[in-house]
C-alpha cells in the first residue's frame, strides 16, 4: 500500500512538473537526414504564427536549401565564437539565451558534444539549465545516441557512437516526435547528396546506411517512442488514482569485469520498460586490483549519467550480501552477468548463480550471457594467466628448500620420526599468505622433495609406504583449506579496514563538527578533515559582504581560485550540483565544486583541489567526499538555526525588557510624579488658607517624591552604562567603616522609623574602590531591606574581614526568598511580591548592585537567615595599601 502511495505521489509530481513551464520536445529521428531538423523548425514557424515568442538558439542545416528556407524571418541568437586547435567555431550561446528568455528556443543536436570553454561539456546540459529556467526546448537526436542503445547500436552497424546522451535526460521530454523515413527513401536521398556531400556519401551506404542497419534503427526508434507512450499513460493512470502494477527496484550487481558497462545498460533498459527505480551494485571483498577497481568506476560513472544508483556493499559472501541488500531495498529483479565456470563449484552448488537460484525464489534472476567475457576467461585458463605472481611463486620455492634443508638437519642429527610435518609446516605457512594456485604448487614441490630424498626408497619417485601417499594428500588439502582460508581472511581484512577507515573520518568529523561553535568554525573543521581525509587541498567558499565568493581553508597558505574555478562554484551553489574537475559541468576548472546547500537555503561550497594529472576518485573516495561535504552542510544548516534561534531569543529578551522598563516607568515613575502634582496643586490654590504646618508637610511631600523620582532616574541611568560597558571606575583608598556610614546616614533621613544596627571590625579596613559607587551599591540593599522589614524590626548591618576579602551582610527580618528564586532577584525587572520590586521600585536596584560590585571584582548574593528573614551579601577583594615611606 505505502509503495502505491508513494507511486501516485511520484506521478501527481510529475504532472505538476510537465506544467511548469518546463517544457522539452524531442524530435527523434532513426538515422541522419529523415527530416528531424526540418520538422522542429516547421513546429516553431507555426507556434511563431499563433503568437508564441519563438528564437532560434542554434539549428545545422548542413547546406540543405529546404531547411534554410525555414530559418527566413525567424529571430536567430548570435552563437558564440570558439577559437580551437587553430580554427573558429561557433557555439550555442547559453548565457545570451538566458538573458532573452523567450518562450521556446530551438536547440538542435541534443547530443552535441561542446568545445573546451564553455559552462557544460554536453549540449543536453546546456539545455537542461534552460529547463530549469522556465524556458521550453525544442530539440533533435537520432536514436543511436542514447547512452542504452551504445551497445546495440555497435553490435548493429559496427559504429562506436562517441557522443550519447543519458535516457535520464529524455524522460524529462513531453513530448517525442518521430520523425522517419523508410529506409529506400532516405538511402535515395543519401544518394542525391542531401544528406552527405557525394564523398561523405558513398562510404555511408558502404556502412552504416545499409538497410539491414536503417531497419534496425528504425526498430528501436520505435520501441523508444513506446516505451516513452507506457511511461506517461503509466503517470496518467497513476496520478487519478488508477490501479498499476507495483515498481520494484531492478539491481544489477557487476563484478568489475570488462563486461560491466554492459550489464548497466542492459539494466538500463529493463528498468525503463518496466518503469522501475534501478541500481548498480557492486561488492568489495576487500583484494581489488586497480584494473578492476577502475572498471567498477567507470561502470559507476555510466549509472549515474543513466540516472541510476551506484551501490557499494562490503562483505565476503556475494551471495549474502545481494540477498540482504535486495530484500532490505525492495528489489524484485536481480541482474547478474554470466561468468567463468568452475567445475568444482558448479558441482559443489557453490557458484554466484546457483546460490542466487537456491536462494532468491521470491526474486526474478535474470542471467545476461557476455560471450566476450566468457571468451576471455578461457583464454586466461589455457595460457595461466590466473597464476600468483613471481613474487609467491619465489616464496614458494624458497620456503620448500629451507623445508628441504631443516629435514636434511633433522633426519642426519635429531632423529626426527616422520619428517613429512617438516614439510606440511611449510605447506601452511605458505598457504595462510598466498593463493590456492601458490599453495598447490609449494605442496606438489613438498611431495616431490619428500618422495625424492626422504621417503624409502631414496632417489627415486617411487611410493613404498602408504604413510607417503596420505602425507601427499594432506599437503594437498592442507594448501587447499589455509590458501582458501587465508583469501576469504585477507579480504574481511582489508575490506573492514576500508570501512573502519571511513567510518573513523566521519566519527572524527561529527565530533568535531559537534564541538564548532558557529558557522566559521564548522566551515574551518570541515575544510581541515576534507584536506586530511582525501589528501587534498580544500576551502569552503562562502559569500561576503559584497556577495563574492571568497575561499575559508585550514592551511595558511592562500586558496587562489581562477575565473574557471568561481564560475564553476556559482553554478554548483545556484544549482545544488556537483561542478568542476570530474564533472561535465565547466570540467575545465582545476576544483572539484561540491555543493554545501542545506535542507532550506545553500550554506556554500566545497573546493577540492587535486594534484594536476591525479585521475578521478573511485567510488569510495568519491562517497566519502559526498558523505562529508553532506555532514558539513548539515552542520552549518544547524549553525545557522541555532543563530537565528539566539537571535530570536535575543529579540524575545529585548521585547521583555523593554516592555517590562515601559510598565516600570508607566507605574513606578508615575506614582512619585502625580504625588508631586498633588501637592503642589494645593499649596498653589489654598496658599494662605493652609496651615503652616500642613504648608510644610506637602513641601516635605514633594521634596521626598522628587528625591525617590531621582533615584529612579539615577538607577536607569546607572544600568544603561552598565549595559553598554561605559561605567568608568575613579579608585581611591577609602576606610570601609566611612562607606558603611554614609550610606546609612542616607538610609536614616530616608526611612528616620528605620532602625539600623551597624557592626563593623576592630581594625581599620582600606578598600581600593570606587567609593561612590559601593555607597550606591550599599544603599540599594539597604533600601531594599528597610522596605521588607516587619514594624520595629532592625536592619543589621556586620562588616567582617575573612579570607583576603571584605564581608558586608544586611540582615532583615522581611518574609524572606524562596531557594528558587534568590538568583532571579538581581535580574532586572524581575516581579515577584518579594525583592526591590515588591511595593514600590523599579526592580533595578539590586541588578544595579551586583553590576557595580561585579565592577569592582566582588559579588553579591541572597542567604537565607535563621529565623527568617533575609541576609545580603556584599563580597569585596582586598589589596595590600601602598607604602609611603617606599
Amino acid at each position: 500500500m505505502t509503495d502505491t502511495r508513494d507511486a501516485r505521489a511520484d506521478a501527481l509530481l510529475n504532472a505538476v512538473n510537465a506544467e511548469d513551464g518546463q517544457h522539452l520536445k524531442v524530435f527523434l529521428g532513426a538515422a541522419p537526414g529523415v527530416g528531424k531538423t526540418y520538422a522542429m523548425l516547421a513546429a516553431a514557424r507555426d507556434m511563431r504564427r499563433q503568437g508564441v515568442d519563438v528564437v532560434v538558439g542554434l539549428v545545422e542545416t548542413h547546406g540543405r536549401a529546404e531547411t534554410s528556407a525555414l530559418l527566413e524571418g525567424m529571430e536567430i541568437l548570435p552563437t558564440r565564437k570558439v577559437r580551437h586547435a587553430g580554427r573558429d567555431f561557433r557555439e550555442f550561446d547559453l548565457e545570451a539565451a538566458l538573458v532573452r528568455r523567450p518562450a521556446v528556443i530551438l536547440v538542435d543536436e541534443l547530443a552535441h558534444t561542446n568545445l573546451p570553454g564553455g559552462r557544460h561539456s554536453r549540449r543536453w546540459q546546456d539545455i537542461a539549465e534552460l529547463l530549469d529556467a522556465g524556458i521550453e526546448v525544442y530539440t533533435a537526436l537520432n536514436v543511436q545516441h542514447l547512452e542504452s542503445l551504445n551497445d546495440q547500436v555497435r553490435r548493429i552497424t559496427g559504429v562506436a557512437v562517441r557522443e550519447t546522451v543519458p535516457d535520464a535526460f529524455l524522460d524529462r521530454a513531453r513530448d517525442i516526435v518521430l520523425v522517419d523515413l523508410p529506409p529506400r527513401e532516405l538511402i535515395a536521398r543519401l544518394r542525391q547528396g542531401k544528406v552527405y556531400v557525394p564523398e561523405t556519401a558513398a562510404v555511408a551506404l558502404e556502412a552504416f546506411f545499409s538497410p539491414t542497419n536503417l531497419a534496425a534503427l528504425r526498430e528501436l526508434a520505435v520501441e523508444t517512442v513506446a516505451a516513452h507512450v507506457d511511461s506517461d499513460l503509466r503517470d496518467h493512470m497513476l496520478a487519478r488514482g488508477g490501479v498499476m502494477p507495483v515498481r520494484r527496484r531492478v539491481m544489477v550487481a557487476i563484478d568489475g569485469a570488462a563486461q560491466s558497462d554492459y550489464l548497466v545498460r542492459v539494466a538500463r533498459r529493463i528498468a525503463e520498460r518496466r518503469g522501475a527505480p534501478w541500481s548498480v551494485v557492486f561488492v568489495d571483498r576487500g583484494r581489488v586490483d586497480p584494473e578492476r577497481r577502475e572498471r567498477v568506476d567507470a561502470a559507476m560513472r555510466l549509472a549515474r549519467r543513466l540516472g541510476g544508483e551506484e551501490v557499494v556493499l562490503r562483505g565476503h559472501a556475494i551471495a549474502d550480501e545481494l540477498l540482504a541488500w535486495a530484500d532490505r531495498e525492495g528489489v524484485g529483479q536481480i541482474i547478474v552477468g554470466r561468468t567463468r565456470e568452475r567445475p568444482i563449484a558448479r558441482r559443489l552448488g557453490y557458484s554466484l548463480t546457483q546460490r542466487l537460484l537456491r536462494r532468491a525464489a521470491h526474486l526474478e534472476l535474470t542471467i545476461v550471457a557476455t560471450p566476450a567475457e566468457r571468451a576471455r576467461a578461457r583464454h586466461r585458463l589455457r595460457v595461466g594467466n590466473d597464476l600468483g605472481s613471481r613474487r609467491e611463486y619465489g616464496l614458494a620455492t624458497v620456503a620448500t628448500v629451507i623445508a628441504m634443508a631443516f629435514s636434511f638437519i633433522a633426519d642426519r642429527f635429531l632423529s626426527v620420526a616422520n619428517l613429512s610435518l617438516v614439510f606440511l609446516t611449510a605447506v601452511l605457512f605458505v598457504a595462510a599468505r598466498t593463493r590456492m594456485a601458490v599453495a598447490v604448487y609449494m605442496a606438489l614441490l613438498c611431495f616431490v622433495g619428500y618422495n625424492f630424498f626422504f621417503a624409502p626408497p631414496r632417489y627415486t619417485l617411487a611410493i613404498a609406504n602408504a604413510d607417503d601417499v596420505l602425507a601427499v594428500v594432506l599437503f594437498l588439502v592442507a594448501a587447499l583449506v589455509c590458501s582458501r582460508l587465508a583469501t576469504r581472511l585477507a579480504g574481511q581484512v582489508q575490506s573492514l579496514r576500508a570501512a573502519q577507515a571511513r567510518a573513523r573520518t566521519l566519527v572524527s568529523l561529527g565530533q568535531q563538527l559537534a564541538t564548532a561553535s558557529d558557522a566559521a568554525a564548522v566551515r574551518l573543521v570541515g575544510a581541515r578533515a576534507l584536506a586530511r581525509a582525501l589528501d587534498v587541498d580544500a576551502a569552503m567558499l562562502v559569500r561576503d559582504a559584497s556577495m563574492t565568493l571568497v575561499a575559508e581553508t585550514a592551511a595558511p597558505s592562500p586558496f587562489e581560485l581562477t575565473p574557471q574555478d568561481r564560475a564553476a562554484a556559482d553554478w554548483c551553489e545556484q544549482h545544488g550540483e556537483p561542478a568542476g574537475r570530474f564533472t561535465d559541468t565547466l570540467r575545465a576548472a582545476n576544483c572539484w565544486m561540491l555543493p554545501l546547500g542545506g535542507e532550506t537555503q545553500a550554506s556554500g561550497v566545497a573546493a577540492l583541489r587535486y594534484p594536476a594529472g591525479t585521475r578521478e576518485p573511485d567510488v569510495d573516495r568519491r562517497g566519502l567526499a559526498m558523505a562529508m561535504v553532506q555532514d558539513i552542510g548539515q552542520a552549518l544548516e544547524r549553525a545557522r538555526l541555532a543563530a537565528e534561534l539566539e537571535g530570536a531569543r535575543v529579540k524575545a529578551e529585548t521585547e521583555g525588557l523593554r516592555n517590562a522598563l515601559l510598565s516600570s516607568v508607566s507605574h513606578d515613575l508615575r506614582s512619585p510624579l502625580a504625588s508631586m502634582i498633588g501637592s503642589a496643586g494645593t499649596l498653589l490654590s489654598y496658599d494662605e488658607k493652609l496651615p503652616a504646618d500642613e504648608r510644610h508637610a506637602l513641601l516635605q511631600a514633594i521634596l521626598g517624591e522628587g528625591q525617590r523620582l531621582d533615584r529612579y532616574i539615577q538607577n536607569l541611568l546607572d544600568m544603561t552604562r552598565l549595559g553598554h560597558g561605559n561605567l568608568t571606575l575613579h579608585r581611591d583608598w577609602i576606610d570601609a567603616g566611612e562607606v558603611v556610614a554614609s550610606a546609612v546616614a542616607r538610609m536614616r533621613q530616608l526611612f528616620p522609623d528605620t532602625r539600623i544596627d551597624v557592626t563593623l571590625p576592630k581594625e581599620t579596613v582600606l578598600l581600593h574602590v570606587h567609593p561612590a559607587l559601593v555607597e550606591q551599591a550599599l544603599f540599594n540593599i539597604l533600601e531594599n531591606a528597610a522596605r521588607f522589614s516587619p514594624p520595629g524590626e532592625a536592619v543589621r548591618v556586620v562588616v567582617r574581614r575573612e579570607a583576603g576579602r571584605l564581608l558586608v551582610d544586611v540582615n532583615d527580618r522581611g518574609p524572606g526568598i524562596p531557594e528558587e528564586e534568590r538568583a532571579m532577584i538581581f535580574d532586572m525587572f524581575y516581579s515577584v511580591s518579594r525583592g526591590d520590586r515588591g511595593g514600590q521600585g523599579t526592580g533595578l536596584g539590586l541588578a544595579i548592585c551586583r553590576g557595580m560590585i561585579g565592577a569592582h571584582g566582588g559579588n553579591v548574593e541572597a542567604l537565607p537567615q535563621p529565623g527568617g528573614g533575609t541576609t545580603m551579601r556584599i563580597s569585596l577583594p582586598l589589596s595590600d595599601p601602598p607604602d609611603e615611606n617606599r
